[in-house]
């Protein structure tokens, strides 16, 4: 993958194993009983994930969802238990290298869970592609992550933030829409879930006619919603998250727009703020790879057992932590909990078909889901399920070299 392929990546991690303290020590052992601590010790796990500021919400559904997957399992994967060191990232990029290096350097963190903001996964990458440490991601959807920079100890259990909004090009067309607007906050999943609605909605014959950004987490949206209300598109398409999101909801609705310009985004422009906003948010369209109302099985008893441990409805962010657990739980399962047996985790990892409340899921060969992506629309205070929008949708991973 890239100029870091596989054979590098085992080389390295033997050559950090043999230098950590963990293996010097059981050097010393015999073989027989190193062997039995390495399996029966805690695996220790970094939860890197937003506690404080706009992207707090999301971050403790994530540690919600994968401490589900974990006492599901009686606390346990592989017969071992997980011990866990938290870092809360802020959603600043510039902390995110010193953040992941106090999980990888001073807790010693064998694996990684982390983070919502794209630009934190880009530092969260280069620190795990130096130190080999295994690492999920559970949200932030950077294209790069699993494109430019994959690696075979980096996996996502989310989207790529191209999937999350190339589906609605098609969507849109469909509808009549011929021309559109896109805003968004100026930062990397911003910027790439225009690109990824820009190419399905060009390719389907409609027209972007402008791209409108402001700078992450600011929300004064009013002097560009006046800038929508002038141009008059048909349809405008929006991605915001967590309070940012909230707020552009009421502000749209308030300016005048809601009911004269159609309003769709990226699923996560609704997930999770439904119930802050009113109104705001009725028969807005999106598109995402969960919604309310999938009414499978496996997704039933989720909620059930979400609500039931948490007294909170569980939304995409629940899921995808959920999933994080539920890949790397597959993973020790199969080398029955021997961390040590990167080679092994990896190839089980990647072979993984995960039974998901957002339906069953595989990885690429760049370690991002292929899944479908559904169509959903606000109703009361939930996301329900319009149609399943694109089938098995793939990103692109442009740049990776799997």
């Amino acid at each position: 993958m890239s100029d870091y392929n596989r054979r590098d990546f085992l080389k390295s991690s033997a050559a950090l194993a043999a230098f950590s303290g963990a293996s010097v020590a059981g050097a010393l052992l015999p073989v027989s009983l190193a062997q039995a601590q390495g399996v029966a010790a805690k695996i220790r796990v970094g939860l890197m994930l937003p506690y404080t500021g706009t992207y707090t919400q999301l971050g403790v559904a994530i540690e919600n969802g994968f401490r589900l997957a974990l006492a599901e399992r009686g606390g346990k994967f592989a017969g071992r238990e997980l011990e866990f060191f938290k870092v809360d990232d802020e959603s600043d990029p510039p902390k995110a290298a010193e953040n992941a290096n106090k999980l990888v350097q001073r807790d010693k963190a064998e694996v990684i869970i982390g983070t919502v903001h794209s630009g934190v996964a880009m530092g969260i990458a280069k620190v795990v592609r130096e130190s080999g440490t295994l690492w999920i991601n559970p949200n932030a959807g950077a294209d790069d992550v699993t494109g430019a920079l994959c690696a075979p100890n980096i996996f996502r259990t989310s989207f790529s933030n191209w999937q999350t909004t190339h589906a609605l090009g098609k969507v849109m067309k469909a509808k009549g829409h011929k021309t559109a607007v896109f805003i968004t906050w100026k930062y990397a999943a911003g910027e790439q879930m225009m690109v990824g609605f820009k190419e399905g909605f060009e390719k389907e014959g409609g027209k972007l006619v402008k791209e409108l950004y402001l700078p992450f987490p600011q929300v004064e949206f009013q002097a560009l919603l006046t800038e929508i209300a002038n141009i008059k598109p048909d349809a405008v398409v929006a991605f915001f998250a967590g309070g940012g999101a909230a707020k552009f909801l009421k502000d749209y609705q308030a300016a005048g727009l809601k009911g004269k310009i159609p309003l769709y985004g990226s699923g996560f422009l609704t997930d999770g703020v439904l119930d802050a906003v009113g109104d705001a948010a009725e028969g807005v369209e999106t598109t995402l790879h969960y919604a309310d109302g999938l009414n499978t099985k496996k997704d039933n008893a989720f909620r059930l057992a979400y609500v039931k441990a948490y007294k909170l409805q569980p939304d995409v962010y629940a899921v995808q932590g959920y999933d994080a657990g539920q890949l790397l739980a597959a993973g020790l399962e199969a080398v029955k909990g021997d961390m040590n047996n990167k080679a092994g985790l990896i190839k089980a990892m990647e072979s993984a078909k995960i039974d998901s409340p957002r339906g069953q899921w595989t990885l690429s060969k760049s370690h991002n889901p292929v899944q479908d992506m559904y169509l959903r629309r606000v109703v009361g205070k939930e996301n329900k399920v319009v149609n399943v929008a694109w089938k098995a949708l793939a990103d692109p991973a442009r740049g990776c070299k799997a």
